[in-house]
């Protein structure tokens, strides 16, 4: 964009005024002599008409507006010299429109917060506005950031904005911004500096002009210009030596005395004798005198002025002072309605305090409580009222308005008829009078029909032209919004990864200090007293939670809160404290592992999720759930693998008619289920908490259940099957098929039966399938007589819901319902492999045992056994599990018919033993007794 214009040589130099102020004005001499007006620097300012209030002052304002470079905030004032502005406008996040069929100059800076309708005094000022606000916004937006260093050495500069003003100088990039508006020249006179200098815009109203928002401000602002004025005054009968702002301003607006180096120019008066020094001395002195009696006047009432000027401008200032009065006496009026308001407070806060006891001033609470209350159900009442006439209006409007449609159409069609007819009336008329080749249209009716098709042919062009400047100008903030928004959305992504890379490396920090600790303090043991009774302080300091944590701003920054996202504890309450501090370590861990692979593995893998339509069995999806669904499609997942397995049982309404049967007969299982129905998940808060509904729910389900599968009934461990269903699904009838899928499709006949035959069949096969991949392991285990079947039989049974945190155990889930048992035979060996090297290192039977009770709790990489599940325990073919269970089956059954036949014969021995007579057997005692 081009240079504004420099202003001229006689523009006066304005006064500096007051941090925070509006623009700061600098007049600098040197040697006696002012800057040069070509030096002097352009500020974003001028006066704009705003239009706001409430009521019946409601309308244009005229105010000061001044741009700061430093905060990227357009602040306004009432005036050029008020010492505090009213408000600001935010500009990073605003956007600019105008309208080409709004009043002429108006446009509108719209914000996340609020609409601001500014108005200009002509086209070319609006344009030059929006232009230049368009330029700070992106100069604030790709300029860099200014230094802390620069701005602490130099503070009075960015006050003062020393720097010159932003012009548009077009670079590579932003040259295809000459297409859509071409620059504005900057008006002479209407912005800038020289703005300040002109009146203030009047307006139709005194107290129009005084915003009552920010009464505060103008009240500050007004006792300011006050004690100005008297300053003012004050100087002008002190001292000849004291020079004041306003006294240099009326001294460059004095007559300059003649140059006698330049000859044939003199002052208007030459024809009058030289006055002497004193002369001369007095006559200034009477000036300023004159000058400090009319403050308003900056340029006095000097003698050459005749009588009838002075006494114009006399009544002009009185007309002013008049008009202050009134605005004056309305302030009066509202600082007395906010005078009463507040002796009104200060006779309640007084009774309050007055009340001798402590059951007086609650009465008096209650007293204000009940006001408020009834207040607020009048507001509601009158609210509700307002809505309903609001809609009946609304109602009334459009049926006026479809009538005033009707009523128009009718109209336009009568009138068209009419002027059909005249037309018709005429030209018979013309036929009648005159023969056809003489009808000719009268000369003067011929122009004037031209000269309006041609003024209407000008409006037109105006018009076209006027949206032609807005469409042009609409495109540029389109265009320059568009790439603000495309450059914060990528420091945004930049810096969210940063702060989960920070987030993970300080869980990782702190959980290797959490370690360290755990380390220290088996090191120590009991022998130094003070050295464990410090690391125990410090270990509880380290398992406390923040506060912070429970807000609901500071959970997503935090590195772990209290709950997962399923309700799990993060940490649970172990009464072993060094099970907690284990539990901490490994919460850290995942979720350093979890923030670090975000943007790597869940980023690609939701949008892979998020693109896939209708499921179907593939390659792929058998991948992705083994990769893991991601939380917000688990639910839709999971409801389709369901269903999947039950179509063949599943019939509408089943599930209403099994709790139907359940209420009119009591289920044996009943009681079995109550006892179990405290001890599912007792850390997780859906479960535990008194008010919640997942306990009632999970009833139901097992209720069910035990009524569809009677053979089974109920048995220890379907309880966790069933909360995880509810806890995914959220929705009793498909927990109750997704129990009914696992126990009746996925799982083999018999594993959960009352003998757990299937169950103990695949605790064998999983001995023969670990001393296949880990022979190690087993060779160590082995060696030291540990029976790894006491921790693995629940696993099996109850699919990994006791032993994984939840992040890892829906992973388990996702693959494990669609590809069935095979599922927890991998993740099974994949717990050893990950965990072979700390049970390796344990040379004890019972340390081993204490390990292997909570060992699992410490796998925290989800990414690293999923990986060995399913490529290091490869191959894995299913054809080599169906033989090893048939084979372990078949002895299973073997060793329990033997088992019965032993029994058998252990039951015929004693019953042919005969009882000694005069001896009575217990219950027979008892009975006797």
């Amino acid at each position: 964009m081009e240079k504004p214009p420099e202003s001229s040589p006689a523009d006066p130099w304005p006064e500096e005024p007051r941090a925070p102020g509006p623009e700061v004005w600098v007049r600098e001499e040197s040697g006696g002599c002012a800057r040069a007006p070509d030096t002097e620097p352009r500020k974003l300012c001028g006066y704009l008409s705003k239009f706001g209030g409430k009521g019946p002052i409601r309308g244009w304002k005229s105010r000061w507006f001044f741009y700061d470079e430093r905060k990227c905030h357009l602040y306004y004032s009432r005036t050029a010299q008020d010492a505090n502005p009213l408000d600001s406008i935010d500009l990073s996040g605003a956007v600019f429109d105008c309208k080409a069929d709004a009043e002429e100059g108006t446009f509108e800076i719209k914000t996340p917060s609020r609409v601001i309708t500014l108005k200009a005094a002509s086209k070319q000022v609006m344009l030059y506005w929006l232009q230049q606000l368009q330029m700070k916004r992106w100069e604030f937006h790709n300029g860099p950031p200014a230094t802390p260093a620069a701005t602490a050495a130099n503070p009075t500069a960015v006050l003062a904005g020393d720097q010159p003003t932003l012009h548009l100088q077009l670079e590579p990039e932003e040259a295809e911004l000459e297409e859509f508006l071409y620059p504005v020249k900057t008006p002479t006179g209407l912005v800038g500096m020289a703005a300040a200098l002109e009146p203030v815009p009047a307006v139709p109203l005194v107290l129009q002009n005084i915003s009552l928002k920010h009464l505060g401000t103008e009240i500050q602002n007004t006792m300011c210009n006050i004690r100005g004025n008297k300053q003012a005054q004050g100087a002008g009968h002190g001292p000849q030596e004291e020079d004041s702002p306003r006294s240099g301003e009326q001294r460059e607006e004095q007559p300059t005395p003649p140059d006698p180096s330049t000859p044939g120019k003199e002052p208007e008066d030459s024809s009058k004798p030289t006055p002497k020094c004193s002369r001369t001395a007095n006559f200034i002195q009477k000036a300023k005198r004159q000058n400090a009696t009319f403050p308003l006047f900056p340029e006095g009432l000097t003698r050459a002025r005749t009588s009838q000027e002075k006494t114009a401008a006399l009544e002009q200032q009185v007309l002013v002072l008049t008009q202050e009065l009134t605005s004056q006496k309305e302030l009066v009026k509202l600082l007395h309605k906010v005078l009463e308001a507040a002796q009104q407070e200060k006779r309640v806060s007084s009774a309050y305090l007055a009340a001798p006891k402590d059951q007086d001033r609650l009465e008096l609470v209650r007293h204000q409580v009940r006001q408020i209350a009834a207040l607020g159900r009048r507001v509601e009442s009158l609210e509700r009222e307002r809505e309903g006439l609001a809609q009946t209006a609304s109602l009334r409007e459009q049926q006026l308005q479809e009538l005033r449609q009707h009523v128009q159409l009718l109209m336009d069609k009568n009138q068209a008829k009419q002027q059909v007819i005249c037309k018709l009336s005429e030209r018979v008329t013309q036929d009648f009078t005159h023969p056809p080749d003489e009808r000719v249209a009268p000369p003067e009716v011929m122009d004037k029909y031209f000269l309006s098709q041609q003024e209407r042919m000008e409006h037109l062009k105006d018009d076209m032209e006027a949206y032609r400047t807005q469409n042009r100008f609409l495109n540029s903030e389109i265009h320059q919004v568009t790439k603000i928004w495309r450059k914060a959305a990528e420091k945004e992504r930049a810096l969210l990864m940063k702060c989960a890379y920070l987030q993970a490396r300080n869980c990782q920090v702190e959980s290797k200090y959490l370690a360290g600790l755990r380390q220290l303090q088996e090191a120590v043991g009991e022998e130094a007293s003070e050295c464990s009774e410090l690391l125990k302080q410090l270990t509880q300091e380290a398992l406390q939670w923040e506060a912070g944590e429970a807000t609901a701003d500071s959970v997503r920054l935090s590195p772990i809160s209290e709950y997962d996202e399923y309700g799990f504890l993060t940490v649970p309450d172990y009464e072993v404290e060094d099970l907690k501090l284990l539990a901490k370590i490994q919460a850290l861990e995942v979720r350093s592992h979890h923030l670090l692979a975000h943007e790597a593995v869940e980023r690609p893998l939701r949008e892979r999720w998020a693109a896939m339509g209708e499921l179907a069995p593939s390659a792929e999806l058998k991948q992705l759930l083994r990769v893991g669904v991601p939380r917000e499609h688990r639910p839709r997942v999971w409801t389709w693998l369901i269903r999947r397995r039950v179509q063949a049982l599943q019939a509408p309404g089943r599930y209403q008619e099994l709790l139907s049967r359940g209420q009119a007969c009591k289920q044996p299982a009943a009681r079995q289920i109550e006892l179990d129905l405290n001890r599912t998940f007792p850390n997780n808060k859906h479960f535990t908490c008194p008010t919640s509904s997942f306990p009632d729910k999970l009833r139901r389900v097992l209720l069910a259940f035990s009524w569809q599968n009677p053979t089974i009934g109920y048995c220890q461990g379907l309880n966790r099957l069933a909360a995880i269903a509810l806890l995914i699904l959220n929705e009793e009838e498909s927990a109750f098929w997704c129990l009914v899928a696992i126990v009746e499709t996925i799982m083999p006949a018999g594993y959960y039966s009352k003998t757990l035959l299937a169950s103990q069949v695949d605790q064998r096969v999983l001995q023969d399938l670990l001393s296949e991949k880990l022979p190690r392991l087993m060779a160590h285990v082995g060696q030291h007589r540990v029976d790894l079947s006491l921790i693995t039989f629940n696993w099996f049974l109850v699919v990994f819901t006791d032993s994984l945190i939840s992040d890892i155990l829906l992973r388990v889930w996702d693959a494990f319902l669609y590809e069935g048992t095979k599922v927890v035979f991998r993740y099974a060996l994949a717990i050893f492999k990950y965990n072979e090297k700390e049970i390796l290192r344990l040379q004890d039977s019972l340390e081993i045992y204490q390990y292997l009770r909570f060992f699992t709790k410490t796998i925290c990489n989800s990414q690293k056994l999923m990986s060995i599940a399913f490529n290091d325990m490869n191959p894995f073919p299913m054809k080599q599990l169906r033989q090893l269970r048939a084979a372990h089956r078949e002895r299973l059954e073997a060793e329990l018919r033997e088992l019965e036949l032993l029994k058998a014969e252990y039951l015929e021995t004693r019953a042919g033993l005969a009882v000694p007579e005069g001896c009575a057997s217990e219950d027979e005692g008892e009975g006797e007794a």
